[in-house]
């Protein structure tokens, strides 16, 4: 082995990466986006989860424990009325409610268990330990506090605890499967159409094309046109084994479903050719995945809930197309709910939005790309 020779060529190597910015960006500037994603996602910042809290005691320990809920590091509490209670967490706005008897004092001093009534909206189980901790956190806190006085002693914290939807019986890929489905979906048709679309490029073929007297959109649609009809079979393939096969949890209506993950399939086919015009090469196209592809995972609620990241990093949230489809996959399978639902009517429409922007977006670089 000549080491003149081999370094001639780390050299070279080396000289390409100084001359493509886009690399050097990849390289150097990913890593410190995701890593400061995982920061914000996991207690940089992050949201608490929102609780109600209902107290029908009466004793000195129900008041003790509600003011320790409010003022807890795991949760964000206020305290309400039962009714607004159940009305907030069937609307999604909070992450449980819990309720205190109205014997919840009298309990500790005849036993050493009490069992607080524990309401969990059911869909995010990420939320879940936290709000079981704050409890148990505050009913300790205010027992050992009463103690002191002689007026309670530290109890067994057993809450009786029910589920608005899921169940303890569902396991995790009963509560991931739905956003699975558009995980799997969205990633895989981004990475086939980008990379095919840039090959139409690199060939000549889209050059030909944008000689011809079509117009642009024809060009456009066209590709995506002959894109969805594999991206299609490919998406009824993904929803039929997940059901069917791996037997995920579904209460709802399989057509929501099938219609969702076509238009999630919709918008990774639009992104694809968006942003395979900002490529020239294969290479250069597969850059796009960690930056285009990775912070929708971690924002649009898959592994973090959105109720619990930042506040910025929700808005954020927002704008992304896989927040949605994710969203209305879990509404469908978990909630049960349909295309009767107004939260998966609003669901689908921002898919849809998304996708004829992104036709839009691409019409309109065409040109200026291809010459």
């Amino acid at each position: 082995m000549s080491v003149r020779r081999a370094g001639a060529i780390a050299l070279r190597i080396l000289q390409q990466f100084r001359h493509d910015r886009r690399t050097l960006v990849l390289v150097f500037g990913a890593p410190i986006i995701i890593l400061g994603l995982f920061y914000f996602l996991t207690g940089g910042g992050s949201s608490l989860p929102a609780i109600d809290v209902v107290n029908r005691d009466r004793g000195p320990l129900g008041a003790i424990v509600g003011a320790g809920l409010e003022s807890s590091t795991q949760v964000t509490a206020r305290q309400t009325s039962a009714a607004r209670a159940a009305s907030d967490l069937s609307s999604d706005t909070i992450a449980a409610y819990i309720v205190f008897p109205g014997d919840f004092s009298a309990a500790v001093t005849a036993s050493d268990v009490i069992a607080p009534q524990v309401h969990l909206e059911g869909t995010e189980p990420g939320l879940t330990q936290p709000v079981l901790l704050a409890l148990d956190q505050s009913i300790t806190r205010a027992a050992r506090q009463l103690d002191q006085t002689g007026g309670a002693r530290v109890p067994v914290l057993e809450p009786s605890v029910d589920y608005l939807h899921g169940g303890p019986t569902l396991d995790t890929l009963d509560y991931f499967g739905a956003a699975f489905i558009g995980l799997v979906v969205f990633l895989l048709v981004f990475v086939v159409t980008i990379i095919a679309f840039l090959r139409e490029r690199s060939q000549g073929t889209l050059e030909r094309l944008m000689a011809s007297p079509l117009r642009r959109a024809d060009i456009v649609v066209g590709y995506m046109a002959g894109f969805m009809v594999v991206a299609a079979v490919q998406s009824v393939e993904v929803v039929v084994f997940t059901l069917y096969v791996l037997h995920v949890h579904n209460q709802g209506d399989l057509a929501a479903i099938v219609l969702i993950t076509l238009l999630m399939t919709l918008v990774a086919v639009n992104l694809g050719v968006l942003l395979s015009m900002f490529a020239t090469t294969e290479f250069q196209a597969v850059q796009f995945i960690p930056l285009a592809i990775v912070p929708q995972v971690l924002l649009s609620g898959i592994i973090f809930p959105v109720s619990s990241e930042p506040v910025w990093l929700q808005v954020l949230s927002k704008l992304l197309p896989l927040t949605y489809g994710v969203d209305g996959l879990r509404d469908v399978m978990l909630k049960g709910n349909g295309l009767t639902s107004g939260a998966v009517l609003l669901d689908i429409g921002v898919v849809a939005a998304f996708a004829v922007a992104l036709v839009v977006a691409a019409t309109a670089t065409l040109r200026r790309r291809v010459s």
